[in-house]
């Protein structure tokens, strides 16, 4: 099963349908902070039959071999969500999305997180490439692939939509062998 301890004491597990609950607590109690940066907030009704339909749809993607979401657990408290969006075998590449409750940001744990789930991807599964997209002027998720040592590759103009407007999208990536150097550095 997969499972991932983070440094700062926190934990990454499958998302279970027992959690839906606490998902709805979740993301109704941080809806306008998530609502800037997330297209589904808005396009979700945030009912517990919604989220037991986005577990399960996450519990097929783990059974079909194409990523996973985690839930980011600090003791038995879901404070976000990080995992992969899915899984391109042939060009052996993939896309990391996370989010995180307003008041957990700033202490390392999504940093930490997506570090774990990039390792994964390249060591676990052996893919090449992992790729984040963040919305123009979100900085603070900017900061971790930064962070991170990703290279911003650009932006792509207007590629996602956000309720009757769209958003510019930067481009972040990093390669297996830059993964693997950059692991090897001390400190």
């Amino acid at each position: 099963m997969i499972g991932f301890e983070l440094p700062g004491g926190c934990r990454l597990r499958p998302l279970e349908e027992s959690d839906a609950d606490e998902l709805v607590r979740l993301v109704d109690a941080n809806r306008e902070h998530l609502r800037q940066w997330m297209t589904w907030v808005d396009a979700t009704s945030n009912t517990r039959e919604e989220r037991l339909a986005y577990i399960r749809r996450t519990r097929r993607q783990l059974a079909e071999d194409d990523g996973f979401q985690t839930a980011i657990l600090d003791g038995d408290e879901i404070i976000g969500i990080v995992g992969f969006h899915g899984i391109d075998w042939r060009s052996r590449s993939t896309s990391i999305g996370y989010w995180l409750a307003a008041d957990r940001q700033g202490k390392g744990t999504m940093t930490e997180a997506v570090r774990a789930l990039t390792t994964h991807a390249f060591r676990g599964w052996g893919l090449h490439r992992v790729e984040i997209r963040v919305a123009t002027g979100n900085e603070r998720s900017a900061a971790i692939p930064l962070r991170l040592g990703f290279v911003e590759e650009g932006v792509l103009r207007e590629a996602e939509r956000h309720g009757d407007h769209f958003k510019d999208l930067r481009v972040y990536s990093m390669l297996a062998a830059d993964w693997e150097t950059q692991e090897a550095r001390p400190g």
